[in-house]
């Protein structure tokens, strides 16, 4: 496993990549469709953000490209939008509990229903955080989530206060769902990979449109169709996992497609933007810690897994390091280290 890695933008030729990780990200990954269009306008569109000359911010988009400085290899992405249901809406079924009882009938218990939302308007979205099986382990997926999250501690005014990740849900690989099965399909008469390239190329107003506009209570779903709800694909448990260790939480919010959960924390209380801080660096052999490295610069992000050691205000780490990031002693960097 390399230790070489470092974050940077996407930019407009790593198409062919991007186009190469969202054909091994497999289906149901709705944030990396394998469709020309949308893939290069996603790169566009992140070269806008990382610019800074974007006229209203919270439309920014931000794609990171994780690359072995060493080979140029890229080993996996992920990404920020820095505002959702802003431009479009943003809709989601919220699991609510409905108390039913009966004097007459000597009956009480509740039900759980699923309600159309779209609340999280200006929100902050991390995802699209995807690594290429060959550069699994090593530290590399937690770089690809805390990058995301060293980029807001950079520019803070960019992003919202509340953010947010939703994650892909059970779906097998010929892109069968059985929440969309039961709950999609009725309503739509569609395929789920038709509805998600939909959802990535529209305005989503064919959900407005379609889906049902009153509670759903979840016992009349199909077995197969409850339990899925709120659970999460088998590849995105790590990132679950990432996810709560930064302090994000299930909102009993989840994905209208596949069921998937939805999960939420204050930025200010994000566990690596939290235990971030900037230093001064100066080159040197120092091994004492470890942790994450930014230049905290957004208009160029370089974020790189570092070894060094922390006195006061100054961290000394290899010039390797500095070289990733473009940086040189005594510039100022943002870390991040373990505890």
């Amino acid at each position: 496993m390399s230790s070489s890695y470092v974050m940077r933008p996407a930019r407009l030729d790593d198409f062919d990549i991007l186009m190469q990780l969202a054909q091994e990200s497999g289906p149901g990954f709705t944030s990396l469709p394998v469709h020309e269009r949308i893939l290069h306008e996603r790169l566009e569109k992140s070269e806008k953000a990382f610019s800074g000359n974007l006229a209203q911010p919270q439309y920014g988009k931000y794609l990171m490209m994780m690359v072995d400085h060493e080979t140029g290899e890229v080993g996996g992405c992920s990404a920020v939008k820095a505002g959702v249901g802003i431009d479009q809406p943003f809709f989601n079924y919220r699991v609510i509990t409905i108390a039913q009882s009966s004097h007459a009938a000597d009956r009480r218990f509740d039900m759980d229903a699923l309600v159309l939302t779209n609340e999280f308007v200006g929100y902050t979205e991390v995802g699209t955080l995807f690594l290429r099986q060959a550069h699994r382990g090593g530290g590399a997926g937690r770089l690809l989530a805390q990058s995301r999250y060293l980029l807001m501690a950079a520019a803070p005014e960019r992003f919202g206060d509340m953010v947010l990740a939703e994650l892909r849900g059970v779906v097998d690989a010929k892109g069968r769902t059985p929440f969309w099965d039961a709950m999609g399909r009725p309503f739509f008469r569609m395929d789920f990979t038709e509805a998600d390239i939909l959802s990535a190329t529209t305005d989503n107003q064919f959900i407005l449109d379609l889906m049902p506009k009153y509670p759903i209570y979840v016992d009349l779903l199909p077995p197969e169709a409850r339990e899925v709800i709120g659970r999460v694909h088998a590849d995105g448990v790590g990132a679950l996992k990432l996810l709560e260790w930064e302090g994000f939480r299930f909102e009993r919010t989840v994905d209208i497609f596949d069921g998937g959960p939805l999960v939420a924390a204050p930025r200010s209380l994000i566990r690596t933007i939290r235990e971030s801080r900037l230093v001064t660096l100066e080159a040197g052999e120092a091994e004492e810690q470890q942790g994450l490295v930014s230049n905290d610069k957004a208009e160029d992000i370089r974020v790189t897994m570092a070894e060094g050691e922390l006195r006061d205000d100054v961290f000394i780490t290899s010039q390797a390091v500095l070289e990733r990031l473009k940086l040189s002693p005594g510039d100022t960097a943002r870390i991040w280290l373990r505890s």
